[in-house]
């Protein structure tokens, strides 16, 4: 009977314990990072035919890229991402620079944004839908 307990317990546990994970990593993101222009995937085409200095970072670790990766941008993962990183990809602090992840569902870009927003980057567009929106749409992607 005591071993009965225990296992149920554990188990209990163990379902909290997923539980709470599954909630924080599910949470959406916020809709708008003040300092930075949300758009979507059309506005990523168009502003990649428009302004030829636009740098795309992606923020996600390298196994996610793996997935694919939207062609021209540069890995620098949010966990990465500090003022230092940044100068050493973005030549100046009014480069426009345009950041995603995997999507709503994904903190990263708003992570490496918020950064680069402390380190004075001012020309920063947030690709909110991220990589599961481009790949929905059909747009090209490269893969690794």
């Amino acid at each position: 009977m005591v071993v009965l307990k225990r296992l149920f317990w554990g188990i209990l546990c163990l379902l909290c314990g997923i539980s709470v994970l599954y909630a924080s990593e599910t949470e959406d993101m916020p809709d708008m990072i003040e300092g930075t222009t949300k758009v979507f995937a059309e506005d990523v085409l168009r502003l990649a035919e428009t302004i030829d200095d636009l740098l795309i970072v992606d923020a996600r670790i390298e196994i996610d890229r793996k997935q694919g990766l939207i062609e021209g941008s540069i890995s620098l993962p949010d966990v990465d991402t500090n003022c230092e990183s940044l100068a050493r990809i973005i030549p100046t602090k009014t480069t426009p620079v345009l950041l995603y992840c995997n999507g709503v569902k994904c903190g990263r870009s708003a992570v490496s944004a918020k950064i680069a927003l402390k380190c004075g980057y001012s020309k920063l567009y947030w690709f909110r839908g991220g990589f599961e929106e481009w790949k929905n749409k059909g747009f090209p992607s490269i893969k690794r």
